[in-house]
């Protein structure tokens, strides 16, 4: 377009004037009665200019030529293979054949697979044959306390019968010898109250059933650990949850809404690591991913792309969240925090090291600390015999206002603080009694240390009455 533009305008141009604007301008004619100059008697002279002015140019024509040839010796051979497109030509050529010049090739894109996978992947039907032994449906029968009216003689009485409802998750197989890990929620019920299944099978790949005993859960980390009597089983290959990165490629194989759709297989990427997530009013670190995960997943293997298991799916955000509508939003138990966890299950039979004062407390809020006088804290309204708190001399009456030099107004921040030590670990709590401050030292104990030998870890010590 710019060699066709100046070409255009450039005919008859033969002046140009400061204003930007090019006119055509010609030498004056002569007038008619205008004297006739005298012929020059000096012809001889002009001749031996004009071969003068013929070496000058031929010289000058050579020096050029010389010039550019140099130039040219000095390009290399990758700048004399560079070819500068015309516009002008392209244009003209499309102008005249009636299309736009045609567009380069598409170059070839890597896929999703290829960008968000870790150098040692494996092809994704190659992780799915080999995770498919281990992936196993976990069916939990429950008995639900129902409230229920009746008419008799007496008139209208309530009364409660139960009635059994079955739940459906998915598990993971980890030894050869029957060990499957899970969700707490797959085997313990907490929304009807309906406490620990009455019955609990598995179902394997090949629709092979096998009864499963529950060796032990803990709620807070909703992992549950469970055992069938069987032998030469295939273990899922576990991996390190703390190599992953936010955008690699993960997989998530469960059995969402039952087992018709067993073993569904879906992919995305890690959204986010060490998300602080409060499930049922427990606060956990989780894997976040965009794979889909829905009812009946949870308990399921997410998996890297070499088809290693770094996350125990554990939840997704409702579709319906508050008054906004989302998606792809699923959630992971980190299989680093998990391993530590299904440990404490198999050889203890719960969670140790979790810390403990050892009082049961209720709120002091703002109003009821203008009401009552008392300062905003923790209200010590029960001290547990033979418990850290006890050792330590707090009594009943007593309220907490701090721990590690850090404000405390309420039961949830002094847990929030005291659950970054651990068991053995000792603490300072500064204390309000009968109107001053003291500061006591105590040292935590294992708040599970009497569950030895018992299948569930639920009870927590320290809650507001």
């Amino acid at each position: 377009m710019s060699d066709l533009y100046s070409e255009q305008n450039n005919i008859g141009i033969q002046n140009s004037d400061n204003s930007g604007y090019s006119y055509y301008s010609t030498a004056p004619s002569e007038p008619e009665n205008a004297p006739k100059k005298k012929k020059s008697n000096h012809t001889g002279l002009k001749i031996l200019a004009f071969l003068l002015s013929l070496v000058v140019v031929g010289a000058g024509s050579i020096q050029v030529y010389k010039f550019w040839d140099d130039s040219k010796i000095q390009m290399s051979e990758e700048e004399e293979k560079i070819v500068v497109p015309s516009p002008a030509k392209e244009i003209a050529e499309a102008v005249k054949g009636g299309t736009l010049p045609s567009s380069p090739p598409p170059q070839n894109l890597p896929s999703l697979f290829d960008i968000a996978s870790r150098t040692d992947a494996k092809q994704l039907p190659d992780i799915v044959d080999e995770i498919m032994p281990s992936v196993v449906g976990v069916s939990s029968t429950f008995e639900i306390n129902e409230p229920y009216t009746s008419w008799g003689w007496g008139g209208f009485q309530s009364e409660t019968r139960k009635r059994q409802a079955t739940g459906t998750g998915t598990g993971i197989v980890m030894t050869d010898d029957g060990y499957i890990v899970t969700n707490a929620h797959c085997v313990y019920d907490e929304e009807y109250n309906a406490g620990e299944a009455v019955d609990v099978y598995v179902l394997f790949s090949d629709q092979s059933k096998h009864d499963a005993k529950i060796i032990a859960y803990d709620t807070e980390t909703d992992i549950a650990v469970l055992k069938v009597d069987a032998s030469g089983l295939t273990p899922a290959t576990f991996g390190n949850s703390d190599e992953l990165r936010v955008g690699e490629l993960v997989i998530a194989v469960g059995n969402p809404l039952g087992f018709d759709l067993f073993g569904s297989v879906t992919s995305g990427i890690i959204s986010a690591l060490n998300r602080q997530i409060s499930i049922n009013e427990k606060n956990m670190t989780l894997i976040q991913t965009d794979a889909a995960i829905n009812e009946g997943n949870s308990g399921g293997p997410l998996l890297n792309s070499c088809g290693q298991v770094i996350g125990i799916n554990s939840a997704k955000m409702s579709s319906s969240y508050g008054s906004a509508s989302v998606e792809g939003l699923g959630f992971a138990i980190p299989i680093n925090e998990a391993k530590t966890i299904v440990d404490d299950l198999i050889y203890n039979g719960y969670v140790t090291g979790r810390p403990q004062i050892g009082i049961s407390g209720v709120d002091i809020t703002e109003s009821y600390s203008t009401y009552l006088g008392l300062p905003m804290g923790v209200y010590v309204t029960a001290v547990s015999e033979g418990s850290a708190a006890e050792e330590a001399g707090i009594k009943h009456g007593d309220v907490i206002i701090g721990i590690e030099d850090e404000v405390v107004n309420s039961m949830d921040e002094l847990n929030k603080i005291k659950n970054t030590f651990k068991a053995g670990d000792t603490i300072k709590l500064k204390i309000s009694r009968d109107g001053n401050d003291i500061d006591i030292r105590l040292t935590l104990q294992d708040a599970n240390a009497d569950k030895a030998g018992k299948k569930s870890s639920t009870e927590t010590t320290e809650a507001a009455d």
